[in-house]
């Protein structure tokens, strides 16, 4: 499983700017007027109800202060750079800001619900003059599954999903290798991609504390709570998504598919290691956990659901302080458990300002899970979905948020878009 695990953070911990659904429109539409070459004159964008949840009250970056899928899918047909995967935004200049504004009032772009998709399911169809070129997005936000111009198709590959599902069903995650993994890993293996998620993700909570940004939910846990260690990896977590979910244009390092959950995952364990006076080695390790952990939590939920994804970071955020703190396999499982059966119930509810307030309560639950668990309190086999081991406790979150959360997340939506 070495390389494995190697290639699961290569392959997840990668820098996106703004939120991750909106960006993923913007980049099957710069990939659409790639294959089409030219800008489009009309859009059709068919997506799932997760997709749009998730990008209705979210400010798309470079934009000041424009939301909406209409506006991702124009913004990325007219100027973005496929190239450039999620940060494909970035080079985006006032100019073309303007000519969006002036497409969309032109209605260039129209957008339905996809029925009976996967929950993440993006489909542009871009047409200039005769020629005509649909692209298909899922499971995961660059997973391009098909590219079909004037009805031939030019590309199409098998699913994430599928893949996902194999290593679920060859259990080749565990709770039990990541931390034997975490434990042995040669640093230089990782340290690239660690470095990028501490750079990034600290510069941007950073931010959130010393500006002004949504709800400003970081600044108040600061002001009306004090300093406390406690309360400041609560409060530079929620700031840094205070900052994402407002428009800053500052990348983060996601954690799969989602920018809070890279936050999550990271931003609290950097403020205890400082705070600990750890080693770098010790922290790069704790950081390994904590990003495989909440990797390993939302394989067999998904990408998108209903089921808010700051609980499963936080389950590696929890995990990975108290792997600072020197504690055993035993205790680390008892932590994730602790988080598990406190905050499961957390829905999502698209993207917003609101979710650095479910980061903060994540975190807090991370840090009570942690304090449980160092002291050698766990909450047992039968007490709501906690099973008598972590991995048949993961299952039982796996089950509730793919299986029994699927009403939820249609009357969600339902109430979203009245």
């Amino acid at each position: 499983m070495y390389n494995e695990f190697v290639e699961a953070l290569k392959r997840e911990l990668v820098p996106a700017m703004g939120c991750t659904e909106p960006i993923a429109i913007a980049y099957a539409g710069a990939v659409a007027r790639r294959e089409l070459g030219a800008v489009p004159q009309h859009i059709t964008v068919r997506c799932s109800g997760n997709i749009i949840k998730n990008v209705k009250g979210v400010v798309v970056p470079t934009t000041g202060d424009m939301k909406g899928i209409e506006t991702s899918a124009v913004l990325g047909s007219l100027a973005g750079d496929a190239d450039k995967n999620l940060e494909v935004l970035n080079g985006v200049r006032p100019e073309d800001i303007e000519k969006t504004k002036e497409l969309l009032a032109h209605g260039i772009c129209r957008v339905e619900l996809a029925e009976g998709v996967e929950n993440l399911y993006i489909e542009l169809t871009a047409s200039a003059g005769e020629d005509r070129v649909t692209v298909v997005i899922a499971d995961t936000h660059t997973n391009i599954v098909k590219i079909e111009k004037n009805g031939v198709v030019c590309f199409e590959t098998k699913k994430a999903a599928e893949e996902i599902q194999k290593v679920i069903n060859e259990n080749q995650f565990t709770v039990r290798s990541i931390y034997e993994f975490a434990n042995t890993v040669n640093i230089e293996d990782v340290k690239d991609v660690l470095d990028r998620q501490i750079s990034m993700n600290m510069r941007i909570a950073t931010e959130g504390m010393e500006h002004l940004y949504g709800a400003n939910v970081g600044k108040s846990l600061v002001k009306h709570y004090g300093e406390d260690i406690k309360i400041l990896a609560k409060a530079y977590a929620a700031a840094g998504s205070d900052a994402r979910m407002s428009g800053c244009e500052m990348p983060v390092v996601i954690n799969s598919g989602s920018g809070n959950q890279g936050i999550t995952v990271s931003v609290p364990v950097v403020v205890y290691a400082k705070y600990l006076d750890v080693s770098d080695e010790k922290l790069y390790r704790a950081l390994t956990l904590s990003n495989l952990l909440s990797i390993h939590l939302k394989m067999g939920i998904g990408k998108l659901s209903a089921y808010c994804g700051a609980v499963s970071a936080a389950c590696g955020c929890g995990a990975a302080i108290s792997y600072l703190y020197g504690a055993p396999f035993e205790v680390i499982a008892d932590t994730i458990t602790n988080i598990l059966g406190n905050v499961s119930g957390i829905v999502c509810d698209g993207a917003k300002p609101s979710c650095a307030a479910k980061i903060a309560s994540s975190v807090d639950a991370a840090i009570l899970g942690h304090s449980m668990a160092m002291d050698g309190m766990t909450f047992s086999d039968g007490e709501g979905l906690v099973k008598k081991d972590i991995e048949e406790t993961i299952q039982s979150i796996w089950r509730l948020g793919k299986e029994g959360m699927k009403d939820t997340d249609v009357e969600i939506l339902n109430i979203m878009i009245n």
